[in-house]
């Protein structure tokens, strides 16, 4: 156990090298003059030289890489060129935002999708299978951006149960704050779980036909307790992967969603920064978003030991 995990921690920071790395790199491939976005209006020789000073842009490259992550290092992700506000700042506005709504979208999207998942490999052939199939293949032929819209319609302005935009924090107003961003996390959770779904039946279905499960059946052991205990568990190993990689992508920012619903995340930040060129926001977001999927998958290796105990003489 502690050489699997060791590999994979030793792996972490060459990992987030390269990362720092090609977030640099593709930043400055990304059209545009900072300094003449900076400038406005002012087109001035010696304004712009100034700003492109202060800004070490008229240093090489390199130099440039190992002055912005030396910052990084001591958590200055650098000042956003359109509001002149710190990018740490900005991101730790953005980041509970995103927390909240991918965290109820991924619990959303587990306690449906599994189950299904489950339902459908074990009634395998049956009326409970072909309808778990019909709502996962819906689920991932729908766009959230129609759904979202859709569930605004019909539960914000013609039941009028939940608001239909906006957010407000959880340290405002619990109920409210869940009030604005049900509906958006269950956009997002939608779709998900239509993948879990489809990989926990596969998964299922695997762990269903080894011989561990025969045995365990041969035992006189309920057929409860063989498909949650013994199925079930090993099935989990390839989903655990799977739903760290989808959380991953949630924390990322779900940009449709985020704007159909007006919620002020990741998602809309990077848009905008991406739209005005405020390339120190983007490589902030990115390396962010990049870091916070390194230590997903990190906590999946963790998770892979807990429910694999094969893994653990490792």
């Amino acid at each position: 156990m502690r050489g699997h995990l060791g590999v994979r921690f030793a792996q972490v920071i060459p990992t987030l090298l390269l990362v720092s790395i090609m977030v640099f790199c593709l930043q400055q491939l990304m059209p545009g003059d900072p300094a003449l976005v900076l400038a406005g209006e002012e087109r001035d020789p010696e304004v712009l030289e100034q700003i492109r000073r202060e800004l070490k842009l008229d240093q090489p490259l390199v130099f440039q890489y190992f002055y912005w992550i030396g910052n990084v290092l001591q958590g200055d992700l650098g000042f956003s060129w359109r509001i002149r506000q710190p990018v740490t700042e900005l991101v730790a506005t953005k980041l509970p935002v995103t927390l909240q709504l991918a965290s109820m979208a991924f619990i959303i999207a587990v306690f449906i999708g599994v189950p299904m998942g489950v339902l459908s490999a074990v009634k395998k052939n049956t009326f409970w299978d072909y309808l778990a199939n019909g709502i996962g293949l819906a689920g991932l032929s729908t766009p959230n951006f129609w759904l979202g819209i859709m569930l605004i319609l019909l539960v914000s302005v013609h039941l009028g149960w939940l608001p239909p935009s906006g957010y407000v924090p959880l340290t405002e107003d619990w109920r409210q704050s869940l009030a604005t961003t049900i509906m958006p996390a269950f956009v997002l959770g939608n779709a998900i779980s239509a993948v879990l779904m489809r990989h926990t039946r596969s998964a299922m279905l695997t762990a269903l036909q080894q011989d561990y499960v025969r045995t365990a059946r041969a035992k006189g052991l309920s057929e409860h307790l063989v498909v949650i205990k013994h199925a079930l568990r090993n099935a989990l190993v390839p989903v655990v992967t799977l739903g760290a990689l989808e959380l991953g992508t949630l924390l990322s920012g779900a940009v449709l969603t985020e704007q159909v619903f007006s919620i002020p995340g990741f998602g809309k930040m990077i848009v905008d920064a991406v739209f005005n060129r405020d390339y120190p926001v983007v490589q902030g977001v990115v390396l962010v978003t990049a870091t916070v999927y390194v230590m997903l998958n990190l906590v999946a290796d963790v998770l892979y030991v807990m429910i694999n105990p094969r893994l653990r003489g490792a």
